[in-house]
């Protein structure tokens, strides 16, 4: 027994070493509030246009080796994400006062929140900050980078480790579920960290909403608009999204991002934050109470979202699942940086979609009901030509 062992432990290799540079500090957020692991490419240029950047992924182009072009909103829109902040912002306080209480039952204290940008970094502050003023608890919290078909950054994993032993329990951030895509690499990644570096890294991804079911942590499985999806950079401590290419990433390298330090001015990512967690006293005993019925009584995630998609992808004829963005943060992505082709609601007086309808006239995207979705709303990017 003693030889396989032996022979599995030569074939990994030592997270230890060698031992990694600090990160620059990056972002508008407080140092307090996030760390981002992430390598500086601020003076790169990434972005490609829209239509420029849509036949270049459909034709075989990985997303995560340009950026799009950041969508600045007209006024009209800012006062939108502004009006959907003031109705959500007790509910959004709630779901991250439920996932906090949740992760700490599950996980213990001694916890490190990695939140995966961008999507999670503002998640991963307003759990830091619910533990920081309900208990007293500082607990670290990193953004660090993953990538649908290239896996997580296990550089910044490394770094982790490095600084805080093994001991820890890393707990993974993110904002929402759409089909799930992002926790499928997230399972697989721990699967080959472990393998790796004979660490076991939990690959629970706890969310604020979960309408793909596809997560055991959550704060609710209702679809419902978290105004951080409403905005790119300007919501998100002014990053962008992350980067992995040959010749810009080392081999010792975190992944990249840019911080588009120009805009601060037009940036909304404290205040957000701020808004939230001046709402967590309130929805404490609440929280506490939806946590415990919860963990009483768990529901684990069924994927059922999942056959929405395959049904949406038989009724339009589409030969790529991935033209297919379920929920109203993935759908507002869409819209934001893809080249939508239909948007399609559940109702068109649903409180949640104001901003998808604006968006949707706005970039000529035909809108439809269909009112039989476990998701309130899904975005379909326009196939190229002969592709569906």
């Amino acid at each position: 027994m003693s030889e396989p062992i032996a022979q599995q432990a030569q074939t990994q290799s030592n997270w230890a070493e060698p031992a990694l540079a600090a990160p620059v500090p990056l972002g508008s957020y407080r140092a307090d509030d996030v760390v981002f692991l992430l390598k500086d490419l601020s003076d790169v240029q990434l972005e490609r246009g829209t239509e420029e950047r849509e036949e270049a992924i459909q034709t075989g182009t990985h997303y995560s080796e340009m950026l799009p072009e950041e969508y600045q909103p007209t006024e009209e829109y800012v006062g939108l994400f502004h009006k959907a902040l003031e109705h959500s912002a007790t509910q959004v306080a709630l779901a991250a006062g439920v996932v906090s209480e949740c992760m700490m039952r599950k996980r213990g204290r001694q916890l490190v929140l990695v939140s995966l940008a961008r999507a999670g970094t503002p998640v991963g502050i307003l759990i830091k900050r619910y533990m920081q003023q309900v208990y007293g608890l500082d607990v670290p919290h990193y953004s660090i980078s993953i990538i649908r078909g290239k896996g997580i950054d296990e550089n910044a994993l490394k770094y982790i480790l490095q600084q805080h032993g093994t001991d820890v329990q890393l707990q993974f951030v993110d904002g929402w579920t759409g089909k799930g895509a992002i926790r499928r690499v997230l399972m697989q990644a721990c699967r080959q960290f472990q393998e790796r570096y004979g660490v076991q890294l939990s690959d629970d991804l706890a969310v604020l909403a979960d309408p793909g079911r596809c997560s055991d942590t959550y704060g609710t499985r209702e679809d419902f608009l978290i105004p951080s999806a409403c905005l790119n950079s300007t919501v998100s401590g002014l990053m962008s999204r992350t980067v992995l290419r040959s010749d810009l990433i080392g081999e010792h390298d975190f992944h990249g991002s840019k911080f588009y330090r120009h805009w601060l001015e037009q940036d909304l990512s404290n205040l957000f934050v701020d808004r939230i967690s001046a709402c967590f006293a309130a929805v404490q005993q609440e929280a506490v109470e939806r946590a415990t019925a919860l963990l009483e009584q768990p529901e684990p995630g069924d994927w059922q979202g999942m056959e929405d998609i395959r049904s949406i992808q038989e009724q339009f004829g589409l030969n790529d699942i991935n033209l297919i963005k379920p929920g109203v943060g993935e759908t507002t992505r869409v819209l934001l940086r893809r080249v939508p082709w239909k948007i399609l609601i559940d109702r068109e007086d649903n409180p949640h979609l104001q901003h998808i309808l604006h968006l949707a006239r706005e970039r000529g995207a035909d809108i439809e009901i269909k009112p039989d979705m476990t998701y309130a709303c899904c975005g379909i990017i326009k196939p190229r030509d002969g592709d569906g």
